[in-house]
C-alpha cells in the first residue's frame, strides 16, 4: 500500500501545482481563481475516494458531485462530496475527504457503512408511493416522486423521495420529504426543509403547575406533536399503560397542550416526567458542563404509568431510562421534580464512579441522587414546588410525609445522622443519611432555617451535638460533590475515602488550604467521618 500511496501523493501534488498555476493565469478575478482551485480540489478528492475504497465505500456505479471545499491556513483540504449510485442520489452517502497540503489522504468522514450495490428497478411505482404517503399525511405533491438510494439505515435500499408542500398546524409552511421503500412501501424517514425553532408546548403537570415542554412533530402523522425533546439529546417520554416491560408508547397530542393538572388525564404525569428530564439535563449542563447522563449528548427516556399501584420510581442502566409508578392510596404518582432529578442522577453515578449499590458505597450512591435531586429542585426554583432539602415531600396524599430529610435524616425513624462502625450493613437508603447530612451542613451550616444538630462521640442514628458550622453555599458544595464523584470516587469508595475525595475536589476548585477545604473537613467531622 505504501508505494501506491507515494505515487498517488506525487501525482496529486503535481496536479495541485498545475491547478494553482492555471488559476493564476485566469483573467484576473479572484472568484474565477477560487472556482478553479475548488474544482481541482474536488478532482483530487475523487482520486482519493477511488484509490482508497475501504475508507470511502467506493464501488462500481458510484459517482460524485462537489458540495463544498474548505482549505485551512496550512493548506489542508476538506472536500465535501455528494454520492450517486447509477445516477441516483444516495441519501446518507455524502462524505468529507480530508487531505494535507501535499495531497496525502488524512481521513474520510462518512456515515455510510457499506458500499452501495443494489438493483435499481423499483417494484413499487412512484404513483403507488405517492398514494401511500397521502394516505397518512396531508400536503400537495410537488413534482413526481424521485427514485433515490436511502442509506441512513442498516443497509442501503432503493426508495422514493416524495415531496409535499403544505401548511403546518401552527401556520408554518411545510416542504416535506417523505422517503418510501421502493419494494415494501414502508415509510422510512421524513424531514422538512422548513427549519424552525423547537416546538414549545404547555404541560399542565401534577406538581409543577403549568410549564413549557419542548416537543416535536411525528413525521408520519402531520398535525400531531410528540413528547420528544430534539434539543436535549432526543429524550422522550412514554406511556407504559400498566405494563412492566417494553418502551411504552410515546405521548402524542394535536394541540401541544399536555395534561390537565390531575391524574384524570394520562398525559399529566407524562408532562411532569418530561419536565423533570428537561430540568435535570439543563442542571447538569449549566452547573457542571455535563451534556446528558453519559456526557455524550444523548438523552435517556422516561416511562410513566408502570404496573399497578406501584409506589416507587427507578433508574435502569439496561434501558437507559427512568420509570415511574402511579402510586397508591397513600402516594401520588412519583413524578416530582426532586424524584426525577434523583433517578437520572443514578445514571450519572453509573457512568462515572459506578458506586456499587451495597455497603457504604451504596449509601454514597443513594446520597448522590438525593443531593443532585435537591439541587435540580433548587435549580428549577418552581413556584408550585418550593425547593428544599426534603425528598419527595410532594408525593404524600396526607401532608407531612417525606421520603428522606437531608437536614435531620434520622427523623424518618431509620436513617443515620452520624457515621459509626457497621453503618454499611444497613439499607443503603438509610446509610445515605450520613452523606446527606454532611452535604446540608457543608452548603447551609447548622442553623439555616431548621437547625441541623451535629454528631458527637457515641452518636449513631440520631445526632445530639450542638456544634456550629457556617455553610459555603449550595453552588460551591454541589460543585465539590460533582468533582469528587466524577474525578476521585471509584466503585467501592467508602465514607472515609469520600472524605478524601471531597477534600481533593475542594482543593482543585478553590485551592489547597482554602476556607472551602477547611469547611469540607469540618462538615465531615460534624457527622463523625474523621
Amino acid at each position: 500500500m505504501q508505494p501506491q500511496l507515494n505515487r498517488l501523493t506525487q501525482a496529486l501534488t503535481i496536479a495541485r501545482l498545475a491547478a494553482l498555476a492555471a488559476a493564476s493565469a485566469l483573467a484576473g478575478t479572484s472568484g474565477a481563481a477560487v472556482a478553479a482551485e475548488n474544482t481541482a480540489a474536488f478532482q483530487r478528492a475523487v482520486a482519493q475516494i477511488q484509490a482508497f475504497p475501504g475508507r470511502s465505500m467506493h464501488a462500481a456505479g458510484h459517482s460524485y458531485q462537489s458540495r463544498d471545499v474548505v482549505v485551512d491556513a496550512d493548506g489542508t483540504e476538506h472536500v465535501r462530496v455528494a454520492r450517486f449510485f447509477k445516477g441516483l442520489p444516495v441519501i446518507g452517502g455524502d462524505m468529507v475527504v480530508h487531505s494535507n497540503r501535499s495531497g496525502a489522504l488524512l481521513d474520510v468522514s462518512r456515515t455510510l457503512n457499506q458500499a452501495v450495490a443494489l438493483d435499481t428497478r423499483a417494484r413499487l411505482g412512484g404513483a403507488e408511493a405517492l398514494r401511500a404517503v397521502l394516505a397518512q399525511r396531508n400536503g400537495t405533491p410537488e413534482g413526481a416522486p424521485k427514485l433515490v438510494v436511502y442509506a441512513r439505515g442498516e443497509r442501503p435500499v432503493l426508495a422514493w423521495d416524495v415531496f409535499l408542500s403544505g401548511m403546518q398546524a401552527d401556520g408554518t409552511p411545510s416542504e416535506a420529504h417523505v422517503i418510501v421503500d421502493a419494494t415494501s412501501g414502508a415509510l422510512l424517514d421524513a424531514w422538512d426543509d422548513i427549519h424552525t425553532l423547537p416546538k414549545t408546548g404547555t404541560g399542565n403537570t401534577l406538581f409543577a403547575g403549568s410549564v413549557p415542554l419542548s416537543t416535536d412533530r411525528r413525521f408520519n402523522n402531520i398535525g400531531k406533536y410528540s413528547m420528544r425533546d430534539t434539543t436535549r439529546g432526543a429524550q422522550y417520554t412514554t406511556d407504559l399503560n400498566g405494563s412492566t416491560s417494553g418502551t411504552g408508547t410515546t405521548f402524542t397530542d394535536k394541540d401541544n397542550t399536555w395534561g390537565n393538572g390531575t391524574t384524570g388525564d394520562r398525559a399529566t404525569v407524562g408532562a411532569d416526567a418530561h419536565f423533570g428530564m428537561t430540568l435535570t439535563w439543563d442542571y447538569f449542563l449549566q452547573m457542571h458542563g455535563r451534556s446528558g447522563i453519559r456526557n455524550n449528548g444523548v438523552g435517556a427516556y422516561s416511562r410513566v404509568h408502570y404496573g399497578s399501584n406501584y409506589a416507587n420510581a427507578f433508574w435502569s442502566d439496561s434501558c437507559f431510562c427512568m420509570t415511574y409508578g402511579d402510586g397508591n392510596s397513600q402516594i401520588y404518582p412519583l413524578v416530582s421534580i426532586d424524584v426525577a432529578g434523583h433517578e437520572m442522577s443514578h445514571g450519572v453515578t453509573s457512568n462515572t464512579a459506578g458506586l456499587i449499590y451495597s455497603g457504604e458505597s451504596g449509601g454514597l450512591n443513594e446520597a448522590t441522587s438525593d443531593i443532585f435531586g435537591s439541587m435540580v429542585e433548587y435549580f428549577a426554583n418552581n413556584t408550585s414546588d418550593t425547593p428544599d432539602y426534603l425528598i419527595g415531600e410532594e408525593l404524600f396524599r396526607t401532608p407531612g410525609g417525606i421520603i428522606r430529610n437531608m437536614i435531620r435524616p434520622s427523623v424518618d425513624g431509620a436513617s443515620a445522622d452520624c457515621y459509626y462502625a457497621g453503618v454499611g450493613n444497613i439499607d443503603v437508603h438509610y446509610s445515605s443519611g450520613i452523606a446527606n447530612h454532611f452535604f446540608f451542613l457543608l452548603a447551609e451550616g447548622t442553623t439555616a432555617g431548621v437547625p441541623s444538630p451535629t454528631c458527637v462521640a457515641g452518636n449513631t442514628r440520631v445526632a445530639t451535638g450542638t456544634g456550629s458550622l457556617t455553610g459555603i453555599g449550595r453552588g460551591k458544595a454541589e460543585k465539590i460533590w460533582y468533582r469528587a464523584l466524577t474525578v476521585y470516587m471509584t466503585a467501592s469508595t467508602n465514607y472515609a475515602q469520600a472524605r478524601t475525595a471531597t477534600l481533593n475536589a475542594a482543593a482543585d476548585l478553590y485551592g489547597a488550604g482554602s476556607p472551602e477545604v477547611q469547611s469540607v473537613s469540618d462538615a465531615w467531622a460534624a457527622v463523625r467521618v474523621l
